[in-house]
């Protein structure tokens, strides 16, 4: 949550409190508050991430989500209603929210053009990704200011690295908060960060004692999770310890010879349309020397969609779905 807008909600918890005071001395004077009064009462709002400020001054009723991760934030928020269209997929839909996606138009099956966005006539952008924000896209943030489109980039995708938050699931749940305070939702944001936390807290032992390989892509160099992203927090919240968690960023390259010292309990398999985990592991079972693993000799695999080993609202299912899938490995410790 910005600071904006907490300034805005602390200023309005004082002026409650003065209310309420002045109603308890003279209760004759008191005045029932309609629900209209209480919604107009919330705006106008700022949410800021990655340099930019955007003012809201009425829940936007035709937002565009220009990733998958932006999609599901609001889906997962339940403002399906409020949205006039979507595009780009990294992979399906999470299923609980499928017939929510459903209801929303697909603008387009990556970024849409500036004229099919504006066609759907906008009052609210939210991307995941920078290059959303791009001429070739739909165009930039202060152009879209211009145009009174007000617009979100999840902090996670901000150009400037230095301005992007550590990966962490309390990052994760300011972003949800940042989003549901433009659409007044507030309530929904706190109530899927206790379920969320409940979630972690249950499965924060599923692999305690074990040695994991996150493998994300590529074959001649292995693309493996590293130490300071989403696949090391997935990792650190079920106790398990990652081959590769010394190398730097979210992802790396790392190398084969690692892999073969460390001889992994579990290799964890991202999905994707680009590299599925079905091809990743028909290359470690042809491989000659990748084949003696201990964990493809004994199909020790746990695969993961990409969308729930990035850093969203996805992140912590991808926390269950590896915690689920190494406890029915049943693996001895």
């Amino acid at each position: 949550m910005t600071v904006t807008t907490t300034l805005l909600r602390a200023a309005a918890a004082i002026t409650l409190g003065f209310t309420l005071a002045g109603c308890a001395a003279a209760p004759e004077k008191a005045t029932e508050t309609t629900p209209e009064t209480t919604a107009a009462s919330h705006f106008p709002v700022t949410i800021s991430s990655c340099g930019h400020d955007a003012t809201i001054t009425a829940a936007p009723t035709h937002a565009v989500t220009l990733n998958q991760g932006a999609t599901e934030v609001m889906l997962a928020l339940g403002l399906q209603d409020a949205m006039a269209g979507t595009a780009y997929l990294d992979d399906r839909v999470a299923p609980a929210w499928q017939a929510a996606y459903d209801s929303v138009p697909v603008l387009a099956k990556e970024y849409p053009t500036r004229e099919q966005f504006l066609a759907a006539q906008p009052d609210f952008a939210y991307a995941s990704y920078a290059s959303a924000f791009e001429d070739k896209a739909v165009g930039t943030q202060a152009e879209l200011d211009g145009t009174g489109i007000a617009s979100y980039l999840s902090p996670f995708g901000c150009d400037d690295k230095a301005l992007r938050p550590a990966v962490s699931f309390e990052s994760v749940w300011e972003e949800v908060s940042a989003v549901a305070t433009a659409f007044d939702v507030e309530d929904r944001a706190d109530a899927l960060e206790a379920e969320q936390q409940q979630t972690l807290d249950d499965v924060a032992q599923a692999g305690a004692g074990l040695k994991v390989l996150w493998y994300d892509s590529s074959t001649k160099t292995p693309f493996v999770g590293a130490g300071g992203g989403s696949p090391q927090l997935v990792l650190d919240s079920i106790g398990a310890t990652n081959v590769f968690a010394d190398l730097e960023g979210g992802w790396a390259d790392g190398n084969w010879e690692d892999v073969l010292a460390a001889d992994p309990d579990v290799i964890v398999l991202a999905d994707a349309g680009w590299d599925t985990a079905a091809d990743k592991q028909a290359y470690l079972e042809k491989d000659p020397v990748l084949s003696q693993l201990r964990a493809v000799k004994e199909h020790r695999f746990v695969i993961v969609p990409f969308s729930e080993s990035t850093a969203g609202v996805r992140l912590v299912d991808g926390v269950k779905a590896v915690a689920d899938q190494i406890t029915a490995l049943d693996l001895a410790r």
